[in-house]
């Protein structure tokens, strides 16, 4: 079987999603191709050497219908080039990176794009609808919960207190604002560019440096109304008997950002790399995906963590460093109690909380992240994982060469 490698990896910042957000002017297809051209200046391959650009987007609906990453290899100039996109909700971007793999692997393409992309501020999460948060006939027998309600039914369930999950937010936005004051995403980030080639944003615009326990404990919980006036937590507590109520803890504070984004890798083999004057970066060694209970939804990296190291013949101790979204903070910090993964190992730079989670991108941004931090501390192995709705769980672990 022929080894996929990772030759590189780039992203664009952040930027708040909304119509007030910097990337707001910037569609799309614009925005998703910016992440393309600058891995085509960066490694010097033309349209006709790539095999596929794969996608993720996880609202693929209105500006983001009809197969965007084909519409985004139109907007880079990759004219003759394929694309298709994908949707596995938040595991998207990271779908997209397995599924080039799988390809690259099974000798069936020598060099593929993927990522994703996600202009949250001008497609709103579920402005498409969808059967499984829209059908009762699905939702009530599968005793489907808003994703917001799962987090605190985690907190519940395992003791994560307002404090815990504030204190990791905080912690998170302290990371993120000295890895940006220390630069270290400066070789990953494409500042993001107008019609005109002005520069309109070049920094991750969600992260709030000024963020601490103090201030976040004055924000009221985000999901008590639908849990309990709208009977979201009855249906919860029907599944998980055993708690006598949930507690509401999680707010935009502690839960994940909306904002804007995209990202690209650059995945091929070691031939395409050498005959483009290209050293791997790293290599894919895992991968895979799990479902797991659908209620409380949101604990799948665990699952899916055991299931790729074991593909791999690994264990925890192996993985240097890991990326685990920050959907929401219960859900890194069942994570790490369920896996005993010292905190200093996970999320080393931030995440999602600070720096905000575009969906379908969010899966290539953690891979590039996690690879440029094991560079600059010559570690060797990185994990990557995401929570995914409706009870799914994606995980991929790279290795430096």
């Amino acid at each position: 079987m022929t080894d996929a490698f990772i030759l590189d990896a780039v992203r664009t910042p952040r930027g708040k999603g909304r119509a007030s957000g910097a990337l707001h002017e910037i569609g799309p297809a614009r925005l998703g191709a910016q992440p393309l051209v600058a891995l085509a200046a960066r490694n010097g391959f033309s349209h006709d050497r790539v095999d596929d650009v794969i996608l993720g987007c996880g609202e693929p609906s209105l500006e983001q219908a009809s197969d965007i990453a084909k519409a985004v290899a139109f907007a880079a100039g990759l004219r003759e080039t394929p694309g298709v996109q994908l949707n596995r909700f938040c595991g998207s971007g990271l779908q997209a990176c397995n599924f080039a793999s799988a390809m690259i692997m099974a000798g069936q393409a020598d060099l593929i794009i993927a990522g994703g992309v996600e202009s949250m501020s001008r497609v709103p999460m579920f402005a498409g609808g969808g059967a499984w948060v829209t059908d009762p006939q699905i939702t009530i027998p599968n005793t489907i919960v808003p994703q917001g309600v799962s987090a605190d039914l985690i907190a519940t369930l395992y003791r994560f207190s307002r404090a815990n999950v504030d204190a990791y937010a905080a912690e998170s936005q302290r990371r993120a604002t000295l890895a940006w004051k220390e630069g270290r995403f400066e070789r990953s980030i494409v500042p993001v560019r107008d019609i005109n080639g002005l520069t309109i944003l070049d920094r991750d615009e969600h992260v709030r440096a000024d963020t601490t326990i103090e201030s976040l404990a004055g924000l009221e919980p985000s999901f008590n109304s639908l849990g309990q006036q709208m009977g979201f937590d009855a249906m919860a507590l029907r599944r998980y008997p055993e708690l006598a109520e949930i507690d509401h803890v999680h707010h935009a504070g502690n839960s994940s950002g909306i904002v804007d984004g995209a990202s690209a890798v650059l995945i091929g083999t070691r031939e395409i790399a050498r005959s483009l004057g290209v050293k791997p970066r790293a290599r894919m060694r895992a991968f895979g995906t799990v479902g797991s209970e659908p209620t409380i939804m949101l604990t799948g990296p665990i699952p899916a963590t055991e299931a790729v190291l074991k593909r791999a013949g690994m264990n925890v101790r192996d993985i240097d460093l890991f990326e685990c979204n920050e959907a929401f903070a219960a859900v890194v910090l069942r994570y790490m109690q369920a896996l005993d993964i010292p905190a200093d190992k996970v999320n080393v730079n931030g995440g999602a909380i600070a720096m905000g989670h575009p969906l379908g991108a969010t899966g290539g941004m953690l891979l590039g992240a996690v690879l440029d931090e094991l560079e600059r501390r010559d570690l060797a192995t990185g994990l990557i994982t995401l929570c995914i709705g409706g009870g799914m769980g994606i995980a991929a672990i790279i290795e430096r060469v």
